[in-house]
């Protein structure tokens, strides 16, 4: 084998010039509805590439532009600009409501996860009922998590990716405080700043099947 054709030969497994792998980053957010972690993105691209290296050229090039390029969980997505949004509400305007047992449980879950059943209702001082929690693992807002090592290894729950996703957040530490989530008409402003709101109050089982009651999340 001739010193040319061996250079040919090795040149087949040199990864994409960066610009290029950016291009590929970049295509499969856009393609995308789901965020993908860096390793999704480097397993679809050729031998040698450095998704983490494309992603950090792809967020430096959006910066300040009408989309960009945030981090969800461990995953990564492009969205439109906050200051943008209300450009799209005619678009994307979906109001969804939950009874005030099914927020203060979402509440509690994002606060204190992973968080067993058990303790969710010592918070709240009323039991959780089952269509609470189901409703949540429905919507995808909540998940399974690990089995507590403790007796009877209860199972916990933890927020989603997609409960990330749907307000902006990239970790469960960027959560608001409670001036924001009365603002965003999460909790009710009915108790005095600075304290929590009364938990279990109008929480039977038969209001959470109603519409009474109920507090209206974010809208997109």
């Amino acid at each position: 084998m001739t010193e040319e054709t061996e250079n040919d030969k090795e040149s087949l497994f040199d990864a994409p010039p960066i610009a290029e792998q950016e291009r590929m980053v970049e295509a499969m957010l856009f393609a995308t509805s789901e965020p993908l972690t860096l390793k999704e993105m480097e397993d679809r691209m050729p031998h040698g590439c450095d998704a983490a290296e494309a992603m950090a050229h792809l967020r430096k090039r959006y910066d300040g532009r009408g989309v960009r390029v945030v981090k969800v969980g461990d995953a990564w997505a492009i969205r439109t600009a906050p200051d943008l949004g209300f450009l799209m509400e005619k678009e994307t305007v979906e109001t969804r409501k939950l009874s005030r047992a099914a927020v203060e449980t979402l509440a509690i879950i994002a606060y204190h996860q992973p968080v067993t059943r058990a303790e969710i209702e010592e918070i709240r001082g009323v039991s959780v009922s089952r269509g609470t929690v189901d409703q949540l693992l429905e919507m995808e807002w909540i998940r399974f998590g690990r089995r507590k090592m403790t007796p009877g290894r209860p199972v916990t729950f933890v927020v989603t990716q997609t409960f990330l996703d749907h307000f902006g957040l990239e970790s469960a530490r960027d959560l608001p405080g409670l001036k924001e989530l009365r603002a965003a008409g999460l909790l009710e402003s009915r108790p005095p700043p600075g304290t929590m709101p009364q938990m279990g109050e109008g929480d039977q089982d038969a209001d959470e099947e109603s519409t009474e009651g109920q507090s209206e999340l974010f809208e997109d």
